[in-house]
């Protein structure tokens, strides 16, 4: 019995956190409804004027990227900006033949004309973060364009992107994801469906109210006077973005996000590659909730409900934890609540995760209406995809709990890069790319076992209690039964 009062608390606890994280992504959605309403008064730069022109520099940071530097620096180059007013360092951390390819193809640019570095590090101290310090200290630039090797800016990105700087007290102008590669199969559908609400609902939803957003570690710009007065990149967690966007935003420094400016970008085409950005950027969030709540709560002058969105944001990746932990007591619950007559009041707390599904299920529809555009076949097509998202978002709930749970533990790992494919249609090849790891971990067992284990939650809705079974949990289970089942057997064999 003492038993049965444990899980159902520990169940409670999980879905009225879930419910509470719903309701802020509802609160969210007002917010992005309502700025599409204000028209942006925001001073700009006349970049037609050359006394009005800043010097930007473009930082690079890559790290073995093979199949896609060519592709790269050939986008970079492109970009239209007064040449004496640009400046390009590649900061290239690479151990493989990648390192010589690249510093021949700079070679050349260089002989064009361009103004452009290549700047190897010989340690890896600090990864990412390490390289963009390093980079900073021989920048020219007064502003800092900063791109992962993945991505494709538009030529008239800088044009689009450099003038909010006008405003002084602007540190930061990030831009929205785009997807080269949407297509290409259910892993990226399902990808691009998760980064288009966040770089929609959640970033409009929190800068349109002034709420703490976050530099996107890519596709963005930052005034290089801020990355200093917040006390420069720091490598002790592995999303340094997320760190440093934090303390920028609390020395008062203003974020400007651009929904209608899209970098297109390259996803991940391969769920081992996709693991390991997703284990990254969760335990990550876990390390920075650990670093930055305490400062956001104390800090004097920032609005509760800014406090309240910045915690919320900094646990967002450990929401996966409660989802599982709901995912593994749900079918306890359900003998619990067949067993024990007596406590059928508890059990209308199963009712917060459906009230919660709901909630994300009408947040994400305006997401996608956005994207796509409205009517009745897009709605059917939303409710399919919306369906096969949250199945296997949920088969990545063990992946993601245990990173949420060794970045609050304070556990360190190196910073696991995500290999490039250099993938834009379905005819595009992957199975040559010398980055990928085939050995599936030990967590690929246990999400095997759990592909069982949500199969007897189904077979359990037949049998329990005396009425004919207990069908309220069946399409959870059902959709557990899904998601695990695609994560297992995608992880063993290694197919997009």
């Amino acid at each position: 019995m003492i038993l049965a009062y444990i899980t159902i608390a520990i169940y409670s606890i999980s879905l009225v956190l879930i419910f509470m994280y719903s309701l802020a992504q509802l609160n969210l959605l007002f917010n992005y409804l309502s700025a599409h309403k204000k028209e942006d008064q925001s001073p700009q730069f006349d970049l037609s004027n050359p006394e009005e022109v800043p010097f930007i520099t473009i930082q690079l940071p890559v790290f073995n990227e093979m199949y896609v530097m060519e592709r790269l620096l050939n986008n970079i180059v492109q970009l239209k900006y007064p040449k004496e007013k640009l400046e390009i360092q590649v900061l290239d951390d690479s151990t493989d033949v990648s390192v010589l390819n690249t510093s021949l193809q700079i070679k050349k640019l260089q002989a064009q004309g361009v103004d452009i570095q290549h700047i190897c590090r010989t340690n890896r101290q600090g990864f990412k973060a390490g390289a963009l310090k390093e980079g900073l200290e021989s920048t020219k630039g007064e502003f800092i364009a900063i791109f992962d090797a993945d991505f494709l800016p538009e030529e008239d990105w800088l044009l689009k992107t450099v003038p909010y700087f006008k405003d002084e007290k602007i540190g930061v102008v990030q831009t929205r994801w785009g997807h080269i590669n949407r297509n290409y199969s259910t892993l990226t559908k399902i990808q691009a469906f998760a980064l288009d609400a966040h770089f929609t609902l959640e970033q409009v939803g929190r800068n349109s109210k002034g709420h703490f957003i976050n530099f996107n570690g890519t596709a963005g710009l930052w005034r290089k006077e801020c990355i200093y007065d917040a006390g420069n990149w720091e490598g002790d967690t592995l999303t340094e973005d997320l760190d440093l966007s934090y303390r920028a935003q609390l020395k008062n420094w203003k974020f400007k996000y651009l929904e209608d400016v899209e970098t297109p970008a390259e996803l991940p085409v391969i769920i081992s590659a996709a693991r390991s950005q997703q284990f990254r950027w969760n335990k990550g969030g876990a390390e920075n909730f650990q670093k930055m709540a305490g400062r956001v709560l104390k800090t004097k002058g920032l609005p509760l409900r800014t406090k309240i969105h910045s915690v919320l944001h900094l646990l967002n990746s450990s929401m996966f934890l409660n989802v599982f932990i709901v995912a593994v007591l749900s079918i306890p619950m359900l003998y619990i609540k067949n067993e024990y007559a007596h406590l059928k009041n508890y059990f209308y707390m199963m009712s917060f995760f459906v009230i919660s599904s709901v909630i994300f299920f009408i947040c994400y529809w305006y997401m996608y209406k956005k994207t796509y555009g409205g009517g009745f076949l897009k709605f059917v097509k939303y409710i399919g995809l919306f369906f096969t998202f949250f199945s296997i978002a949920m088969g990545f709930s063990l992946h993601n709990s245990i990173a949420v749970l060794e970045g609050h533990f304070g556990k360190k790992s190196e910073f696991v890069r995500t290999p490039k494919f250099n993938i834009k249609t379905i005819k595009d090849g992957w199975k040559s790319n010398i980055y990928i790891k085939n050995k599936p971990s030990i967590h690929v067992v246990i999400e095997g076992i759990l592909v069982l284990y949500f199969a007897f939650g189904m077979y359990s809705a037949f049998i329990v209690g005396d009425q004919g079974g207990d069908f309220g949990l069946f399409p959870f289970h059902l959709m557990l039964f899904i998601g695990f089942s695609y994560v297992f057997f995608k992880s063993v064999y290694s197919k997009a």
